[in-house]
């Protein structure tokens, strides 16, 4: 009898229908809320509890859901995001029922398998067949129907010389290779993978997109948790962003993703101090910051995303002729554009009286690439008076999105190749 098996199977529609609000249900979650006693003080050592045995001990609880609600249909590929502690990996294991919610409801259509950890299982005194045919087993496969499997199990692992080979002695990405393998093999209807998308070379890796496509025009119901934003686009026909225990938008994958990297990055950013590497005489740098388009302060911007520079400066003497200039510099101190402008006072002359501030606004495009940059600031007057101040790495903020570079710079561009043919094009 011929077996269905989605990892050896061409992915036939990589552009799958998305379900729709009259789909059939895969999975209900309705006010779920899961806590954690976590002991103030640890103790460790045998002696600690032997010479204080009845030691009251003190806890502080922490909330890890928050009341989350949220539905996926049946043939959705569904993906979660969100930072370390956020309460995502909990969530899958609720949905897994490896933990017990304390409050709320999770109601599931259809068979599961979770995916939690890859190689969750493997006895490494056994070989890979035997192996194969114990997970089988734990998956729900009768033994016939994984011995049926086993010899496209370890074809899509490319493990045929080392089927026999104790996993003992297999290498960290030979196991890694075997143990999805083995997990493509689930025949049920929800799957709730963690992490497990980025394994092997590059040539499996490709592999298992090709596996994962396939299973997605199959009309399986996947959940997925991941930090890959590049893999909630490509893949997920909705994604969930979740922080603090609470859902902070559910969507668009795209705009998921881009709500997790702005999240990501404004935590992450310290803002620097204006008064920092400052050289100065006459005159200070008050502040120096970004604005987003709604005149918000920002220290995250998306890739193409306007930016918008702003620079407070006060003169502490007359200053004529007073220039303001701006260096934009990578994470690597490479200076990557220089710009500048000269200050006009209010009656219309370069001469800034004594005691007054300027306020310096720039709006610049923004190919700049992924990643951290830095705003140096500079002001001097060129007609005497010696006023000037120049602070380094005035500012920094982060550029965030999913486009690919190598580059310090993703400039929108066309490109094409034409065969030529007996010297004509």
């Amino acid at each position: 009898m011929p077996v269905d098996n989605p990892a050896t199977e061409a992915p036939t529609d990589r552009r799958a229908p998305a379900p729709k609000a009259g789909d059939p249900l895969a999975i209900q979650v309705a006010g779920l809320e899961k806590s954690f006693r976590i002991p103030t003080h640890r103790v460790d050592s045998f002696k600690e509890r032997l010479v204080r045995p009845f030691a009251a001990r003190e806890y502080r609880e922490l909330q890890a859901l928050k009341g989350i609600s949220f539905e996926v249909r049946k043939g959705e590929f569904f993906g979660i995001v969100g930072r370390n502690g956020s309460g995502k990996s909990t969530l899958l294991k609720l949905l897994a029922s490896i933990y017990r919610p304390d409050a709320g409801r999770i109601r599931m259509a259809g068979r599961l398998a979770p995916f939690i950890e890859l190689g969750v299982g493997f006895n490494m005194e056994l070989t890979a067949r035997e192996n194969v045919v114990l997970n089988g087993v734990m998956m729900g496969l009768t033994p016939g129907e994984t011995r049926r499997r086993l010899d496209a199990v370890i074809d899509f692992a490319e493990l045929e010389e080392f089927a026999e080979l104790k996993l003992k002695n297999y290498s960290s990405g030979m196991l890694v290779r075997l143990a999805f393998s083995v997990m493509m093999e689930a025949d049920a209807d929800v799957l709730l993978i963690d992490e497990v998308l980025a394994v092997g070379d590059a040539a499996f890796q490709q592999k298992c997109a090709d596996a994962f496509h396939a299973m997605k025009a199959r009309g399986k119901t996947i959940v997925l948790v991941t930090h890959e934003m590049a893999t909630v686009e490509e893949y997920c026909h909705r994604a969930m962003l979740i922080d603090g225990g609470h859902i902070r938008q559910l969507g668009d994958p795209a705009e998921t993703g881009r709500s997790y990297l702005k999240l990501n990055f404004e935590r992450g950013v310290e803002t620097s101090d204006p008064a920092a590497g400052t050289g100065a005489e006459g005159a200070r740098l008050v502040d120096c910051w970004l604005e987003n388009a709604a005149g918000e302060r920002t220290t995250t911007i998306e890739h193409g995303e306007e930016i918008h520079l702003r620079a407070e400066i006060e003169v502490e003497r007359e200053a004529a002729g007073l220039g303001v200039g701006f260096v934009i510099a990578n994470a690597d101190g490479l200076g990557l554009f220089e710009f500048g402008t000269h200050v006009e006072a209010a009656d219309g002359s370069d001469v800034v009286p004594a005691g007054t501030r300027t306020l310096v606004k720039a709006k610049l495009e923004n190919p700049l690439a992924p990643g951290r940059h830095f705003v140096h600031c500079g002001a001097q007057s060129n007609r005497g008076g010696g006023v000037h101040v120049y602070v380094h790495n005035a500012l920094d903020f982060v550029v965030f999105g999913t486009v690919g570079t190598k580059g310090i710079v993703s400039i929108e561009h066309e490109i094409e190749a034409t065969v030529e043919t007996e010297g004509k094009p």
